[in-house]
């Protein structure tokens, strides 16, 4: 049985003091209660190392919303996976939509990240996902196949890792893919890594979904034999809002 888990990520959103308030609150509201489910929350890098003060505690852990491949040099602008292991996180997500949309990442980069991150001992979420033009044009499965087998060349030990399947046409618009049609591409992921690592890896990775995932939807998403937990984007910046998601997940 593959415990949930579920990871709220902050985005470019709050400032280190709001992300102090933010983690305090959805700390206290977590507590002790869940025991059935990981639960993690991603804040930006200027609030990294005093949230997880927080998190240490607690059995929230922390995450880093990205990482450079490199494990240091001239990439100004760019934080390491030891910086933000450093800082306090045990996880890192690599290759979101809006990193491969806005700043140009190839599943050669999201591979050479994955390989950083989990050198340093970092959990790696690693996010595939086709857009609405792929998903109309009937090439859904040729992308996310594509994503998974590249993100993972290379890699034979996944055991630190998470998938998180989001389809980019869900995320931030208010669109869910149904718990049908997510499930179908959780499926094909899962027989993907399969076919790569063998059968036993694959039924003990954990893939999560991310898009759109709300209170309303989460209960039903998560029923479904191959959705592992979320990856919660707005939701996770509302207290009640990604409690009840955890909920729906523990």
């Amino acid at each position: 049985m593959r415990k949930k888990i579920v990871v709220g990520n902050w985005k470019m959103n709050k400032t280190v003091t709001e992300s102090i308030t933010l983690a305090a609150e959805v700390i206290a509201a977590i507590g002790k209660e869940f025991s059935g489910c990981d639960v993690g929350i991603a804040p930006a890098f200027p609030a990294l190392y005093e949230v997880g003060k927080l998190t240490l505690p607690s059995r929230v852990s922390l995450v880093a919303q990205n990482c450079h491949f490199e494990p240091d040099g001239a990439f100004t602008g760019e934080v390491s996976a030891s910086m933000v292991r450093e800082a306090g996180c045990s996880a890192v997500i690599i290759g979101h939509s809006e990193r491969r949309q806005y700043f140009g990442e190839t599943n050669a980069i999201v591979n050479s990240k994955v390989k950083q991150a989990l050198s340093e001992g970092l959990q790696v979420i690693m996010c595939v996902g086709e857009t609405l033009e792929q998903r109309e044009g009937g090439v859904t499965g040729d992308v996310v196949t594509a994503q998974v087998r590249e993100g993972l060349l290379g890699i034979g030990n996944i055991s630190n890792m998470v998938i998180a399947y989001e389809p980019v046409w869900a995320i931030g618009t208010g669109k869910t893919a149904t718990s049908e049609q997510a499930e179908e591409v959780h499926l094909m992921i899962r027989n993907t890594v399969s076919d790569l690592l063998g059968e036993e890896a694959a039924e003990k990775l954990r893939i999560q979904y991310g898009g759109s995932v709300k209170p309303s939807n989460a209960k039903e998403l998560f029923s479904m034999p191959n959705i592992d937990g979320g990856l919660i984007g707005g939701a996770s910046l509302n207290v009640a809002d990604f409690v009840a998601i955890v909920n729906a997940a523990d």
